[in-house]
């Protein structure tokens, strides 16, 4: 462990180094969402920005799930995944990646959009709930393959003091179908962004739509939601769908999207100079796609879920943003990826199948991290 830090530090010296220029190369490549989601059109926003002030040729890459998101980032052929919340279970190695062909990945991020919006509970107003605790004993949906958003909801569930026994689950094939099972009367509440678009067609319909406050003194149920999700982050929430309810900003619930993640393999050089091209040319990004707003050096989230790459690093402390305690935070992040590497070590050999390795692995990874006095965050 000792001499990856070392080698971690000798990376920041030399990053530190290449403090004035950008130094892109001419041909880049990351994945995204598919080619109809935000995060996709954003990325061809970058993209135009860094072909024209920088001669940068971006290859955006896009993947119909997590797994193949992250399948170019593993394998070397892509740079950067501008990816959802599921790279984290990567860097983690749990659900979808507790699996013998990936296990824990060391990741760092670059950057990220911390939008204006939420993540929260669309619910229906007629179903008369105001606050989380309110929807004990209502209908909410349980997306089929869905780990991520179905987290989201159990972590949600757990800021009003509620587990799944406390709601009735409506099991729905897919996230536009639990959209269409809120519309349709079939269930009260679904996973979802405040500015999803298709939420307007529930704000304009009989049933109505709220999105229930999440008070940042809630203490307690900040603690027991970040138990779960621990990406969930205070947010006071600027931006929603027309006619939803909301009567001016609120305190809520955000995390970035995308979040930007490189292994260790990216150069010093790209992961640099892209930092400070996205961070210093917002004002050319802004409006080159929706909800860019996230991109702006004030809104990034330092220490976050992922620790911060040496290069990048750099450039915040040239810019005066990095502090002791995302110094001390991402140090404490580094060591959780040392010990998840380490436990997932002890699987190399393991003869399980499927289900069976997954469980196996499950246990060793929660042993090590609690020998470590880390969170364990999935059981």
């Amino acid at each position: 462990m000792r001499s990856i830090l070392l080698t971690i530090a000798l990376a920041g010296f030399a990053s530190t180094a290449l403090a004035e220029e950008i130094n892109l190369p001419g041909d880049l490549s990351w994945t995204a969402f598919g080619t109809t989601s935000s995060g996709y059109a954003q990325s061809v926003g970058i993209g135009q920005m860094l072909d024209a002030r920088y001669d940068v040729s971006l290859r955006i890459i896009p993947g119909k799930n997590d797994v193949a998101r992250m399948i170019p980032l593993k394998n070397g052929q892509s740079d950067i995944c501008a990816c959802g919340i599921a790279s984290y279970f990567a860097q983690e190695g749990v659900m979808m990646f507790a699996d013998p062909d990936w296990g824990p990945q060391r990741l760092y991020t670059l950057f990220n959009n911390v939008g204006t919006n939420g993540q929260t509970a669309a619910i229906a107003a007629d179903a008369g709930v105001e606050d989380i605790a309110d929807l004990r004993g209502k209908r909410v949906t349980w997306i089929k393959g869905s780990p991520a958003n179905n987290t989201n909801m159990t972590a949600l569930l757990a800021f009003g003091g509620l587990t799944w026994d406390d709601v009735e689950r409506v099991e729905v094939p897919g996230w536009r179908q639990s959209i269409e099972a809120v519309l349709n009367g079939q269930s009260d509440a679904s996973w979802a962004s405040t500015m999803t678009g298709s939420l307007s067609r529930i704000a304009a319909s009989p049933r109505g739509l709220i999105f229930p406050e999440l008070p940042h003194d809630d203490s307690e149920g900040w603690a027991r939601a970040q138990q779960i999700a621990p990406w969930f982050s205070p947010t006071v929430v600027e931006s929603y769908v027309e006619d939803s309810g909301v009567d001016g900003p609120y305190e809520g619930m955000n995390y970035p999207y995308p979040l930007f993640v490189a292994t260790p393999n990216i150069s010093e050089n790209t992961a640099y100079g892209l930092t400070k091209a996205i961070m210093e040319n917002y004002d050319a990004i802004k409006e080159a796609g929706p909800s860019m707003n996230g991109y702006a050096k004030n809104r990034q989230i330092l220490s976050y879920i992922f620790p911060v790459h040496p290069a990048a690093i750099a450039y915040y402390k040239e810019a005066g943003l990095w502090t002791k305690a995302d110094e001390a935070h991402n140090e404490m992040l580094l060591k959780r990826q040392d010990v998840l590497a380490s436990a997932w070590e002890q699987m190399r050999d393991s003869s399980l199948d499927d289900d069976a390795f997954a469980a196996e692995w499950l246990k060793v990874r929660a042993a090590a991290l609690s020998e470590a006095g880390l969170p364990i965050v999935f059981n």
